[in-house]
C-alpha cells in the first residue's frame, strides 16, 4: 500500500487529506467516497507517516516472530503422521490426534485448520498449501507425492528424514561460526579495554610530547575521547544499528541480497566457506532426496532452491531450471552456475547417462 496527499476543494478551501491506497486513481475513488461534496484538484505520491512506519515495523516483528515453529516440533509430528498413516489410521483421524498430543500451540492450530479443510472436500496438499511459511517447500512437494502414489506413510518418513538432515546440517553450520563470532566479540571487548583503560594513562605522557603524534596513536586518543565524553551514545547508535540491520535484512529483498553476496565474499574469511557449504549442502540433499522419491527433476529443482536462503546463490541456482528448459542437460547447467566443482559435475552427468540421476546425487 502506498500513502497519497490528495488536494481537496471543499467550501472555496484547499486543504490536503492523506489518503492510504493502492495507486494514484484509487486514492482519488476513496477520496471521493470519503468527501462526496468535495472537489479532488490532485493526488500525490508521499512517505507513510511515522506512525505508520513503527506500526508497520513492531506488526512485521511480531509476525516474524509467531511464524517461527521448532523445527524439532515440526519433525516429531510429521513421524507421527507417518507412524499413524502406516498403521491404517485414516489421515482425518491421524490430524486430530497429532494436533492434540501436540504441545506447540501454533502446529497445534495448523493441524486443526488442516483436518478442517480437507473434511470439506480439500485435498491434503491443497490444505498445506497456505503454510508453506510455516512448513517449507519441501513438505508441500512430499505431501502431494505421497497424495500421488497413495503413500503418504512412506511420503511422510522420507520428509522427516529430510528434515532431520536439515537440522544437523544447522547444527554444524551454527558451530562452524561460532569459533570466529566469539574471536571477534573478544577482540571487541580487548579494543574498549585498550581505548578506556590503557590509552588514558598514556594521555598525558603523549600531551608532553612537542612533535606531531603518528596517526595511528591520534586515532587512539580521539576514539579514547569519543568513548569517554559519548560512550552511552555510542553504545545506543550500536545497538540501533544492529536491530536496523537485522530490521532491513529481514524486511528488504535488495538489502538481503547484498548482504548475502557480501557474506560469502572470499574476504569473510571460514564464515562465507561455512556459507557456502551448508546451503550447498541444502540444495543437494534436498534435490536428491525428492529425485529418489520419483519427483520430475524440474519440480525437485523448484522445491530445492525455494530452500535456499542466501539471495545471492539462489540467483544463481535459479538458471538451472531455465538452462534446462532450453535444452541443457542438468551439468552443463549447474557448471554455468560455478558453484559446482568438476568431480561433482562428473557425478551428475554420469548419473544422467545411467539414468540413475537419484543414487548419484
Amino acid at each position: 500500500m502506498k500513502y497519497f496527499n490528495v488536494t481537496v476543494m471543499e467550501k472555496g478551501k484547499k486543504r490536503q487529506e492523506l489518503i492510504k491506497a493502492d495507486n494514484k486513481m484509487s486514492a482519488i475513488k476513496i477520496a471521493k467516497e470519503k468527501f462526496p461534496r468535495a472537489m479532488m484538484m490532485k493526488a500525490v505520491e508521499t512517505s507513510a507517516p511515522l506512525e505508520d512506519t513503527i506500526s508497520n515495523l513492531f506488526s512485521g516483528l511480531k509476525k516474524g516472530m509467531k511464524s517461527k515453529i521448532p523445527l524439532n516440533d515440526k519433525i516429531a509430528t510429521i513421524r507421527q503422521i507417518a507412524v499413524m498413516t502406516d498403521a491404517g489410521i485414516p489421515i482425518n483421524d491421524t490430524l486430530q490426534e497429532v494436533a492434540e498430543n501436540t504441545e506447540n500451540k501454533q502446529l497445534q492450530e495448523i493441524y486443526l485448520k488442516i483436518n478442517n479443510d480437507i473434511l470439506a472436500g480439500n485435498s491434503m496438499s491443497d490444505s498445506m498449501e497456505p503454510f508453506t511459511e510455516q512448513f517449507g517447500h519441501v513438505a508441500l512437494a512430499m505431501t502431494d507425492l505421497g497424495e500421488r502414489t497413495g503413500n503418504i506413510s512412506e511420503a511422510y518418513h522420507k520428509l522427516a528424514d529430510i528434515m532431520e538432515s536439515i537440522r544437523d546440517n544447522t547444527a554444524k553450520f551454527k558451530k562452524a561460526i561460532r569459533g570466529p563470532m566469539i574471536t571477534l566479540g573478544a577482540m571487541g571487548i580487548a579494543f574498549t579495554i585498550l581505548i578506556m583503560v590503557v590509552v588514558p594513562k598514556f594521555k598525558d605522557i603523549f600531551s608532553k610530547f612537542e612533535t606531531e603524534l603518528p596517526l595511528p596513536t591520534r586515532i587512539l586518543l580521539n576514539l579514547e575521547w569519543a568513548f569517554s565524553n559519548y560512550g552511552l551514545y555510542i553504545l545506543i547508535l550500536l545497538a540501533g544499528s544492529i536491530f536496523a540491520l537485522k530490521f532491513f535484512y529481514k524486511n528488504s529483498d535488495g538489502f538481503k541480497y547484498q548482504m548475502d553476496k557480501l557474506l560469502i565474499h572470499p574476504k569473510f574469511f571460514l564464515i562465507n566457506k561455512a556459507i557456502f557449504l551448508s546451503t550447498m549442502h541444502k540444495y543437494n540433499l534436498v534435490f536428491g532426496e525428492l529425485v529418489k522419491s520419483g519427483i520430475p527433476v524440474s519440480e525437485a529443482l523448484d522445491t530445492a532452491v525455494g530452500m535456499v536462503d542466501n539471495l545471492a546463490m539462489k540467483e544463481q541456482l535459479l538458471t538451472v531450471n531455465a538452462n534446462i528448459g532450453r535444452g541443457m542437460n542438468l551439468a552443463e547447467a549447474f557448471k554455468i552456475t560455478g558453484l559446482y566443482q568438476n568431480m561433482l559435475l562428473q557425478m551428475i552427468k554420469a548419473g544422467e547417462a545411467g539414468g540413475q540421476l537419484g543414487c548419484n546425487a
